[in-house]
């Protein structure tokens, strides 16, 4: 891993009076600084099992520390060959703090597939490259340098505003279990790794996503046994036979929908911004949730079959032991993204139930964290609405459930308010998170410093 390139000290952060409210213009001077920081970010390999996490951690630290953070506001505890960071910018009053959080590892890139050197941050056509550059990496510059910046002119919130990283939230998040239950006393969590500006494809602002929950993830593992034997002798049942029976019947069943006060308000919000056929289909499950065509229409799209209800699907086969024998053991992992308020053992019988095969075994690989989501506070969206107004004015703000799991469904279970408020504005086709040559624009780094900072501010006043 190369080092990453310091930071000249001191920064180049633009200072403004206290508790003004900066517009993402008065933060162009910023961009340079967090740009770097973003760049510098990505030269740390993250990677499960790198060791990286507590020198990106540290790097982090020296940021801050050198804004005027304190030895002792500032926390890096290892776990393992990872790391959290916590860094507190304390507040006028005691009282529950606000949490910013985010996560500091990515999922691995193998080079050999990349345009680019994955862990080279590459500037290139407005956009910058790099694994982790978009989750999490982005936001988490964006948090880092917003608080430098407040820590320099001496910003004071009502009550303790903490930053915490976590370093494994794209595998084990045993990390961020720890930080939950460290902060169960938490007014409220800001988490960056959710949340998002929707640009169209030429780039005009079209709504923000504001994130109040999210699905539970829970694997399944489906297993038929046979005595097997010599393929010459075929014999029934056949175990891939029987698993493949099965696969197809789960592929053909859909989940009962189900519906809560994020993802009706998420169907409302989203029925004036898609496209007529969508729209009558959201419109019309809202008069009649079990109507079956408006349904079919969003089960057929990808990007809104997840809003209404538990998802099911194959993603993993192993089976047989050798080309001319017949199978003794065929098997199939079946990832479940969760309806918040149901069980794994709930999904468990209903998978149970559709196979209709007593030869089948259904078992959950580990059990799965269900959290509520979270209730949608006036004073927090109203304070992301004037955060996004700010940079675009009169845009739609629509409360959503993600489908995809992050750290926040931790602070959800212990009964904490979590929010995802990404300052991220893109557009969809330069979205490729977890994917090759994941990107960010450029432009987006000062619309994103001004909103986390608008965020705080409102909230912290």
């Amino acid at each position: 891993m190369n080092k990453p390139v310091s930071i000249a000290l001191p920064f180049l952060i633009h200072c403004v009076i206290a508790n003004a409210e900066p517009t993402h213009q008065e933060h162009v001077a910023d961009a340079a600084v967090a740009k770097t920081i973003l760049i510098d970010s990505v030269a740390f390999q993250t990677v499960q099992g790198h060791g990286a996490v507590p020198d990106l951690a540290r790097y982090y630290a020296d940021v801050l520390r050198n804004a005027g953070f304190s030895d002792d506001d500032i926390v890096i505890t290892r776990h393992q060959d990872t790391a959290t960071l916590e860094a507190v910018l304390h507040g006028r009053v005691r009282g529950k703090p606000s949490l910013l959080i985010g996560h500091m590892d990515v999922v691995a890139a193998d080079p050999a597939d990349w345009q680019r050197d994955p862990f080279t941050a590459v500037e290139e056509g407005g956009y910058i490259f790099g694994r982790g550059v978009s989750d999490n990496k982005f936001d988490v510059a964006m948090m880092v340098t917003v608080m430098a910046s407040l820590k320099r002119e001496n910003y004071i919130p009502r009550h303790d505003v903490v930053l915490v990283l976590s370093g494994d939230e794209e595998t084990t998040q045993e990390t961020t279990q720890l930080l939950a239950k460290q902060y169960a006393d938490a007014e409220l969590v800001l988490n960056s790794d959710a949340g998002l500006g929707v640009l169209s494809t030429d780039r005009r602002p079209l709504y923000y996503l504001l994130q109040a929950g999210e699905k539970s993830y829970a694997d399944f593992e489906i297993e038929f046994t046979n005595p097997g034997g010599h393929s010459s002798r075929p014999s029934k049942p056949n175990a891939i036979s029987q698993l493949a029976y099965a696969l197809t019947r789960l592929d053909n069943y859909d989940f009962a929908p189900q519906f809560n006060e994020l993802t009706t308000a998420s169907l409302r919000g989203m029925a004036l911004q898609v496209a007529p056929e969508l729209s009558s289909a959201m419109l019309a499950l809202l008069d009649d949730p079990t109507n079956a065509d408006a349904l079919a229409t969003l089960r057929s799209d990808p990007e809104y079959v997840g809003y209404i209800g538990t998802t099911c699907v194959a993603t993993m086969v192993k089976a047989g032991h050798a080309e001319n024998a017949l199978p003794q053991r065929a098997t199939a992992n079946v990832n479940c993204r969760i309806f918040p308020g149901v069980s794994a053992q709930e999904v468990k019988a209903e998978l149970e139930r559709v196979i209709d095969d007593p030869e089948a075994t259904v078992k959950i690989i580990w059990d799965p964290l269900i959290a509520p989501a979270s209730p949608l506070r006036q004073g927090v969206t109203d304070a992301v609405r004037k955060a996004v107004h700010a940079n675009y004015p009169g845009i739609p703000v629509i409360p959503f459930m993600a489908a995809y799991s992050t750290d926040g469904v931790h602070f959800r279970a212990r009964g904490i308010p979590t929010y995802g408020v990404s300052g991220l504005f893109q557009r969809p086709d330069d979205d490729f998170t977890h994917g090759l040559n994941e990107r960010i624009p450029v432009a987006a780094i000062p619309v994103a410093l001004a909103h986390w900072d608008r965020v705080i501010r409102e909230l912290t006043r």
